[in-house]
């Protein structure tokens, strides 16, 4: 059900304490921690803690739940100290999706060219 953990979900066992991750920073709603896989100097998740699907899932189900995801990408970038960078969502396998839980990209760092891959 959205919204609700789910056991076999990577990223809700890293909101549960279940699996370590490099947490950058945390809200009531919201979990950011860095990419395992970086594809910049920064490159840090946002995701919500609740479990929804994809971006699209999210933005319908709890739309203000976007919000705080979103407002969290710049918070991180402000840490980082990041003067540009590109927020990603990947919604679908299609779009490079490889979990199924709703999350942001913060990417930066580096100069980033358009278009993305």
């Amino acid at each position: 059900m959205a919204g609700e953990p789910q056991e076999d979900c990577l990223f809700c066992n890293i909101v549960a304490g279940k699996i370590p991750a490099t947490v950058v920073r945390e809200t009531e709603t919201t979990l950011a921690f860095r990419d395992i896989n970086p594809q910049a100097p920064t490159h840090v998740l946002v995701i919500p803690k609740a479990h929804y699907q994809d971006a699209a899932a999210l933005a319908a189900g709890a739309p203000q739940l976007v919000a705080d995801v979103l407002c969290e990408t710049q918070a991180v970038a402000d840490e980082e100290k990041l003067d540009s960078y590109r927020t990603v969502f990947n919604t679908g396998a299609g779009a490079g999706q490889t979990v199924w839980h709703a999350h942001a990209h913060v990417v930066g760092g580096r100069g980033l060219q358009w278009p993305p891959g």
